[in-house]
């Protein structure tokens, strides 16, 4: 039994082996996390699972490739395509049944696309500061995609996700600064997200008209204080989504899943049952 939280099991899904968190019993919700230097679903998600399972759902995070404990294999092209059909592959190995997604960020973008080429696949969904659509990359976007690795620009880098400072602490930083610069690690991450970086937002983005399509009933959450990805964006996606509910919250940045962790639960255990 390893003493690393953040590693839990694992499985291989298209010759890359995958790392992943499987906690309740019930109907299959996949969570997916977001792409800030050092992240693993275990990191973004820790807050979220056993509370959300408690409502009497399979809750599974997995590392998607490149990320967290899950291998980035020499020569794979990162890409929102590439992404997808990881997820879409380890999805299948889990359950042949309709799930739900829970996308943070990153992890919002590919959850819409795997849901817009799966519609079949998804029961419900939920995007919390996603991606989702193309906009004017914020200058904090860039900063996180472009981290050079320190604990210094780790803190920095930290300060911008979260509304509230005292949520942050010298070992947080510490912990994702030395995930983040693991063998291998920091040099996949450089290359999924390499300037100019509005083009790399541009490829993860979906297309209005796809999202338009979209009939799953959908949640979208966002912190009003967001500084990484806009809270128009979320706006946006209401608009486009005829079967969604929005939920803003004041005085939270971009990790609603961490700042507003009991409320968040109890909306989305609410949403999915």
């Amino acid at each position: 039994m390893t003493e690393n939280p953040e590693i839990g099991s694992q499985t291989t899904i298209n010759g890359i082996k995958t790392n992943y968190h499987d906690i309740g019993e019930g109907r299959a919700v996949f969570f997916i996390h977001g792409s800030g230097p050092g992240v693993s679903s275990w990191a973004n998600w820790r807050l979220n699972l056993a509370p959300v399972a408690a409502h009497g759902v399979r809750c599974i995070a997995l590392d998607m490739a490149g990320f967290g404990y899950t291998d980035a294999p020499q020569g794979l092209q990162f890409s929102r395509d590439a992404w997808v059909e990881h997820f879409a592959a380890f999805v299948d190995s889990q359950t042949q049944d309709k799930v739900s997604i829970i996308g943070n960020s990153f992890g919002g973008a590919i959850a819409l696309a795997y849901a817009i080429r799966f519609p079949e696949r998804v029961d419900r969904l939920v995007l919390m500061g996603a991606v989702g659509l193309d906009f004017p990359i914020t200058q904090e976007l860039d900063q996180v995609w472009g981290h050079v690795p320190t604990v210094e620009n780790m803190v920095a880098l930290m300060k911008i996700f979260a509304f509230d400072p005292a949520l942050l602490n010298d070992d947080l930083a510490e912990l994702r600064h030395r995930a983040a610069m693991r063998p291998g690690v920091m040099e996949a991450y450089s290359s999924m997200f390499a300037e100019p970086r509005q083009d790399a937002l541009r490829a993860l983005a979906s297309r209005e008209d796809d999202v338009r399509q979209l009939k799953v009933p959908t949640l979208i959450v966002h912190g009003q204080d967001d500084r990484v990805i806009p809270v128009d964006v979320s706006k946006r996606l209401f608009a486009l989504l005829e079967n969604s509910e929005l939920h803003l919250f004041h005085n939270c940045g971009h990790w609603t899943q961490i700042e507003k962790a009991d409320r968040f639960n109890t909306i989305v255990g609410d949403f999915l049952t």
